[in-house]
């Protein structure tokens, strides 16, 4: 393992000679970037294709495309992001001027997770570098082809006292989370983020958590039930419901339950075809063992469409099921998979006080029409984010920041967050030197009386 921490010294030194902290560098290094995934694009897709049955129109969405306009985004705003802010200073300060600079942390951990090995790698690695860090890259073991091609990438164009890929399991990740980083940004399973947290505290080192949890999607009586139908399918079955902002689960209002099934059994046909194991538009699970557990919960479940699987090849059939209990194994974990229990409501407050039930999720998907609904769930369901009418398309946006609350994560990312999330908000104070008023010292005789006058 000392290679581990040799790397990480190489880049302790690199940063401390202040090369990363240059605008310039710091765009040049973004346009690299961009240069070298454009470079090597056909090989991305083609290696997601192989390793996770992923189509290639489905990766250019979900894994390139978004990475590109991440990159244009940050390219294009990163002079006015690092300009140091200048802030409103108070009447007791007077002589003085504020202003907040945004310092990079030094060096970053990305630990990166394997259902969009790409676009999840790449994204805080932008941020990364927008905020001037160095960074080392820790892919998923998981998606073997897919870390090596990354190490590739990442190695011709950048020196690794700069940026750095290493390669490996659980050890070397346990190893990298022994090291004093002065940044972590993780994105994966509560369970493991939990373990990321508690090494991070014993450095108090800052860090962004992007984790998981029962995300669930809403239907009532008001919503387009055709697109709401489509929208569904498509946000849970994508990447074979390995997503962490999938609908996790779906709850229907009573009244609308049977044509939004019928629809949906329409939509998954129309995408995938009548044999979704057969189609070339439809993804695989990343490994036997995921596949086994997936399969579990369709053997005890009842199956309202759906429920072929093949473990051997990895493929687990689009599948619905209804009468399913709290108790069930399936709801006690998140899926991460194309299963998805529906349940029905009558009144919208029963919907909410069952999502209650559970941690605060990372995404929250309403269709509905009535905006008094829209605003109740909004006020009444503390979530990560999610989509009125659509599911997914927030993440996509880099706008907006992407980030969960509670048991789904910590921190968020996306555009303007993630030079954020890779840079500490320095505050200083510039005061005049011209002038100084005895206000504040303990021989000022009015200073106490002049001091409530202004602060009460």
């Amino acid at each position: 393992m000392e290679f581990v921490n040799e790397i990480f010294l190489k880049q302790k030194a690199f940063f401390n000679n202040g090369k990363t902290k240059e605008y310039h560098y710091r765009i040049e290094n973004l346009k690299k970037l961009k240069a070298i995934i454009k470079k090597y694009e056909d090989e991305i897709l083609d290696t997601l294709n192989t390793e996770l049955r992923k189509p290639h129109s489905e990766s250019y969405q979900t894994e390139l495309g978004v990475t590109y306009e991440e990159i244009n985004i940050t390219i294009k705003n990163l002079a006015k992001w690092m300009k140091p802010k200048r802030v409103r200073t108070p009447i007791t300060h007077f002589g003085a001027s504020s202003t907040i600079y945004s310092d990079p942390y030094g060096v970053s951990l990305i630990i990166a997770p394997w259902n969009y090995p790409i676009q999840l790698s790449f994204a805080p690695l932008i941020g990364a570098i927008a905020g001037g860090n160095c960074a080392i890259l820790k892919p998923s073991e998981l998606t073997p082809n897919i870390s090596s091609l990354l190490k590739k990438i990442i190695n011709e164009v950048f020196e690794e006292d700069y940026i750095a890929v290493i390669e490996g399991g659980v050890e070397i990740s346990t190893e990298l989370l022994q090291k004093r980083f002065d940044n972590i940004f993780f994105t994966g399973s509560v369970p493991v983020g939990k373990i990321v947290m508690e090494a991070a505290a014993k450095h108090l080192t800052p860090l962004t958590l992007e984790l998981g949890g029962k995300s669930p999607a809403i239907v009532d009586q008001t919503a387009n039930i055709d697109l709401a139908a489509k929208r569904i399918v498509w946000g849970k079955f994508t990447n074979a419901g390995q997503t962490c902002i999938a609908p996790d689960y779906l709850l229907v209002h009573k009244s609308v339950k049977e044509e939004l099934l019928d629809k949906m059994n329409h939509y998954i046909e129309v995408f995938y075809g009548e044999k979704p194991l057969e189609s070339n538009r439809y993804a695989s699970i990343v490994t036997e063992r995921h596949a086994n557990r997936l399969a579990s919960f369709i053997e005890e479940a009842h199956i309202v469409r759906g429920g072929a699987y093949d473990i051997e090849n990895r493929y687990i059939e689009p599948t619905i099921i209804d009468q399913v209990s709290l108790s069930d194994g399936i709801m006690n974990e998140e899926i991460f998979g194309p299963i998805l229990p529906i349940f029905e409501f009558d009144q919208l407050n029963e919907s909410v006080e069952f999502i209650k039930q559970f941690e605060k999720p990372l995404a929250l998907y309403l269709f509905s029409n009535d905006r008094s609904v829209q605003e109740q769930i909004m006020k009444n369901i503390t979530f990560g984010g999610g989509c009125i009418n659509d599911t997914l398309m927030h993440i996509a946006s880099a706008h907006l920041p992407f980030g969960g609350v509670g048991q789904s994560g910590l921190g968020s990312y996306h555009g303007k967050a993630s030079f954020e999330a890779f840079t500490h908000q320095k505050s200083v104070v510039r005061q005049t030197t011209l002038f100084d008023l005895p206000l504040r010292y303990p021989n000022s005789k009015n200073g106490i009386s002049i001091i409530k006058k202004l602060l009460k």
